[in-house]
């Protein structure tokens, strides 16, 4: 008998205050969406909702194993992950909420580092563990990402460890690197010259939206993480989420959701994770936000300056920081929070007699158990305050978990997006630093 998925769950939407009207007026507005989506399920990737069809995609899952499994032939004890925003983002967030932000002083074998900006301290250090490595005649792997192969940041930061690690494996150094670009990209082309190994990014499918693709599933499975149960549970979330009604459709209700809380002048969108380890999910999920809905102009060209601010916290610790705010202060937020059922592991607190005077009856109770006390607490001070929030239960840590997680949000994003007038695969305006970058950096 095949064991029972645990799927993650949706609760507290009555928390969301949001009237039953604007459900209905939504509801009929995004059933052309919802069947939009619907005809790019079939389509492959020849639409610009190409993202819905990785998790299909058994070829590119056994393309991305074979080359892992031939990188980790070559014994490496450390993989640089070179890319920035949604070049990394997801990659992170998968690899930390499920190996820990301290793997790397846990584990023994591969370490990761993600070298996602130009910091001189920051990278300094970095080649200093990357030389210290290649001293000792071990295997670094670089994982150059980037779909166009022409970022700024990413291309300086592969310049500079390329360089360290031609110093080491003079003949051999293209053994050690694998690209993932756009198919035809300039990056791509290098790879061809120099004889990396090369993974394509479907032309159509955008940064923030590649966590499915190969630039996060060939770092992934580097990294132990079962990349098959993380397409499964994107592929289990995805026909619920191209439901036509919004009742049985959880990204359709979310989106109308905060699509509301934007009708009441409430701009402000915090995700409030109640595990340590979620925080890069947290940021992940900031940028598909930040870059798909921020927009200068709607989907026919007039400025409306349209934008939802995403915030992120941690829970408990952003309680004893931010809690006085989101309590006390303007109502102009709306949270969804995310807990989980159970944790991979968990502590009981044993007695202690010598802080028996402060105790605060914990002692003899699981960490599990003071966490989900505390984030029950933290809802209910909202129901009491009247500060909207919904809740997202995740059954545990998991790859499943992850996958429904972020399609779920992915599409969510595309509604949202819809509800706005807006287009969610562009991003115009970054352009503008990254033209006078060019122009500093070409005038020296």
């Amino acid at each position: 008998m095949k064991p029972v998925k645990k799927v993650i769950q949706f609760t507290d939407w009555d928390a969301a205050l949001i009237e039953d009207a604007t459900f209905e007026i939504a509801e009929r507005h995004l059933e052309m969406e919802a069947n939009v989506l619907r005809q790019a399920r079939t389509q492959n990737y020849d639409s610009p909702y190409a993202f819905l069809n990785l998790p299909y995609d058994d070829a590119l899952g056994q393309s991305v194993s074979r080359v892992a499994q031939a990188t980790l032939a070559l014994e490496p004890s450390m993989l640089i992950v070179i890319g920035i925003g949604g070049s990394n983002l997801g990659t992170k967030a998968v690899h930390d909420a499920l190996n820990g932000i301290f793997y790397n002083e846990l584990n023994a074998t591969l370490k990761v580092y993600f070298a996602d900006t130009t910091d001189p301290d920051m990278l300094t250090a970095l080649v200093r563990i990357m030389e210290t490595q290649l001293k000792q005649d071990r295997a670094v792997i670089l994982n150059i990402v980037s779909k166009s192969g022409t970022t700024t940041e990413t291309v300086a930061n592969a310049a500079l460890l390329l360089d360290l690690l031609k110093k080491y494996k003079k003949d051999s150094y293209h053994k050690y690197v694998v690209a993932t670009t756009d198919e035809n990209s300039k990056l791509w082309q290098v790879a061809q010259q120099e004889k990396f190994a090369a993974l394509a990014i479907p032309a159509n499918v955008g940064g923030r939206y590649s966590v499915m693709s190969a630039v996060g599933l060939f770092p992934l499975a580097m990294l132990g993480i079962d990349i098959k149960q993380l397409h499964e549970g994107a592929r289990d979330i995805t026909d619920s989420c191209l439901e036509l009604s919004v009742e049985e459709n959880p990204a359709a209700r979310s989106a109308t959701t905060i699509f509301g809380q934007y009708g009441k002048n409430i701009f402000i969108h915090n995700t409030f994770l109640f595990a340590s380890e979620l925080e890069s999910l947290g940021k992940w999920y900031r940028q598909l936000v930040g870059e798909s809905l921020g927009k200068e102009k709607n989907k026919a060209g007039r400025v409306v300056h349209v934008g939802i601010t995403p915030t992120v916290a941690i829970g408990s610790t952003d309680l004893h920081s931010l809690a006085q705010l989101y309590l006390g202060g303007p109502y102009d937020t709306f949270t969804t929070f995310v807990t989980y059922a159970s944790f991979a592991t968990d502590i009981t607190i044993p007695p202690a007699p010598e802080l028996k005077s402060l105790d605060t009856n914990t002692q003899g109770l699981s960490l599990t158990h003071i966490m989900d006390a505390i984030a029950r607490g933290v809802k209910v001070a909202y129901r009491n305050e009247l500060r909207p929030f919904i809740a997202i239960e995740l059954p545990e840590p998991s790859a499943y978990a992850l996958g429904q997680f972020m399609q779920w949000k992915m599409i969510e994003t595309v509604y949202l997006a819809y509800l706005l007038d807006l287009n969610p695969f562009d991003q115009p305006n970054v352009e503008l630093y990254k033209r006078e970058t060019r122009k500093i950096l070409n005038h020296g």
